[in-house]
């Protein structure tokens, strides 16, 4: 796979190794923990029917990439309804967490009436993971990056938990390489917070302020306005 995927690959590939990268802020609207509690208790009886489908094709390409083995240990960072806990095979173990609640009730719902023997749920806030270092062979935040109030420390959290040559893999929205489109996502990001993301999040900077080390980045879902991040540690 390359490293990028899109039509605005040279754009998209200077955005992310801009010398300013490591100094630009990740998003110019700020979220609170109780707001985020907030806006996530409201949505979990609607979240599967109106971010199922539309979002769905890059969970499964997410499963497909991680291309997992017999044994392989997976930790899903915000797993919410646990929308994506049937797409892994049942030859690994899953932990999954996820700080709301209300998120969590449905997807002990969920395990239990699928059965997913391979799954543990626990309550945790993705910003303190209560696992020891290099516990997991690949650590997945499915669109919960841009919405968390330190994004830097929770991917900071996701690279001590992964073991070295794992993976750490974002699903998001990311701002756009496009100057016109970012100016746009900027001026939205007020409202789309309360849909549970920040339109205008810079994955160049994120990248730069963390360490991490992005080897293949693929626009998902119709239209691509999603990519899914791959780094190894």
């Amino acid at each position: 796979m390359a490293l990028f995927e899109q039509p605005d690959a040279r754009a998209e590939q200077e955005l992310l190794s801009s010398p300013d990268a490591a100094t630009r802020a990740l998003s110019h609207t700020a979220v609170e923990r109780d707001f985020v509690n907030d806006v996530y208790a409201k949505m979990a009886s609607v979240y599967d029917v109106v971010f199922g489908p539309a979002l769905h094709p890059g969970r499964v390409r997410a499963v497909e990439r991680m291309d997992l083995q017999p044994g392989d240990r997976v930790l899903e960072v915000g797993v919410g309804t646990g929308i994506n806990l049937g797409l892994y095979p049942r030859h690994c173990q899953v932990s999954a967490i996820d700080l709301s609640p209300s998120m969590l009730a449905k997807a002990h719902e969920r395990v239990a009436k699928k059965d997913l023997s391979h799954v543990q749920l626990f309550e945790m806030d993705a910003g303190a993971i209560q696992f020891p270092d290099d516990a997991f062979d690949i650590v997945f935040a499915p669109y919960v990056i841009s919405v968390v109030p330190d994004p830097i420390q929770v991917a900071r959290e996701m690279h001590r938990v992964c073991r070295p040559g794992g993976r750490i893999m974002f699903l998001n929205h990311f701002r756009s390489s496009n100057p016109v489109v970012s100016a746009v996502e900027r001026l939205i990001t007020p409202l789309t917070v309360h849909a549970g993301f920040r339109a205008d999040f810079d994955l160049g900077a994120m990248l730069a302020q963390t360490g991490l080390n992005a080897v293949a980045v693929e626009r998902v879902n119709i239209p691509r306005l999603w990519r899914l991040v791959t780094c190894v540690k």
